[in-house]
């Protein structure tokens, strides 16, 4: 137990929960659920069970550093790896694997976003349980596989072989994020699963991948060998992390390596980091209207996601069908949820015309 590692990926912006996810205070740092605990806080407890409170790792945006310590004030700051810049996970994963190696060596590590919701914890442990010991000593990369409920434009997806022993089964294709055309037909053959974007690896398993697919960073990450884990470190990444190449782990190494394994699982997986995937868990009226703990009045309205920030106001509705309300600070977003890949889209385009502070 003392050779695994959680690693916990906590620098993004949300975008495409825009509006309640800004740029200043991103989603993973919100109670979306009113239990008195954020999304980061959530995913850090969970780990903590099987985890050592010591080998929990949060790698995050500079600009994050103090609310991680607010959230998470048992960490030690040493715990708390800063990137000076956005740079996506892949580059997130090599820094937090050269930091952990330089640690011990002997390391398996877990990598999970911090803004997912499991439903059935129990179950979600002992397949890290599981999938840990699987890693360990092999030269491996394993993701964690979930059966889709719907075409979905923002997850990965996974095609793999038959189930090998004990649920795990050789990858045949890994696509990162496709169109929606393509989504539909993952979906509608039965044959491809989400990439829950939980990895799972031992250090030199995923060093030796991104020497392979990714030398432009191992390269510069080589030459502070020295500094991982010393003082020296955080001027080392300050000064070598903002030439990395933005690029997510699944397009720079999972699409292309020969050695990724899938186990799939039922743990009642949520990435809240669409409306679409929160409209899934979501309690329901007798309409299909999922009001997020806001006051509503709805006429002639279903299959609507409902979310305002501010407890004490109400939305009063009539007449719209599959929509998503959201309001959050100074911005009203009004869209069709089957749309809601153009989220971004609005985001980029209120920032562009209207000011950084509708971003």
């Amino acid at each position: 137990m003392t050779n695994n590692y959680c690693v916990i990926m906590g620098g993004g912006i949300g975008s495409r929960f825009w509006p309640f996810s800004r740029e200043a205070y991103p989603k993973q740092f919100l109670d979306f659920f009113g239990t008195g605990r954020t999304l980061l806080q959530m995913t850090y407890d969970r780990f903590a069970k099987i985890i050592p409170a010591e080998n929990i790792y949060i790698v995050t945006n500079a600009l994050y550093a103090d609310l991680i310590k607010e959230q998470l004030p048992q960490l030690d700051p040493s715990q708390v790896l800063l990137e000076p810049t956005r740079r996506n996970t892949a580059p997130c994963i090599a820094y937090a694997a050269y930091h952990i190696r330089a640690l011990n060596p002997n390391a398996n590590m877990v990598v999970a976003p911090c803004d997912h919701l499991i439903l059935k914890e129990d179950e979600f442990l002992e397949d890290v349980k599981k999938g840990l010991l699987f890693v360990d000593g092999q030269d491996a990369l394993l993701t964690m596989g979930i059966r889709p409920s719907r075409p979905e434009t923002g997850y990965g997806y996974i095609q793999s072989c038959e189930d090998g022993a004990d649920g795990f089964s050789k990858v045949k294709t890994f696509t990162e994020k496709p169109n929606l055309d393509l989504a539909r037909i993952f979906y509608e053959s039965g044959e491809f699963f989400w990439n829950s974007g939980i990895f799972l690896w031992n250090v030199d398993a995923i060093i030796n991948a991104l020497h392979k697919y990714l030398p432009d960073v191992t390269a510069r990450f080589d030459l502070g060998l020295p500094e991982f884990n010393t003082a020296e470190e955080h001027a080392f990444i300050a000064q070598n992390f903002p030439y990395c190449p933005n690029i997510s782990i699944d397009y720079a190494v999972m699409e292309k390596a020969e050695n990724v394994y899938m186990l799939c699982v039922d743990f009642g997986w949520a990435d809240l980091g669409t409306w679409g995937s929160l409209y899934d868990i979501a309690p329901k009226d007798i309409h299909d209207n999922a009001p997020l703990k806001t006051q509503t009045l709805l006429y002639e309205s279903s299959g609507n996601v409902i979310a305002l920030s501010d407890p004490e106001r109400m939305a009063v509705i009539q007449g719209l069908k599959d929509y998503i309300v959201a309001e959050s600070g100074n911005v009203l977003l009004i869209c069709k949820r089957e749309d809601e890949h153009r989220i971004k889209e609005f985001m980029a385009d209120a920032q562009m015309l209207h000011g950084k502070e509708f971003s």
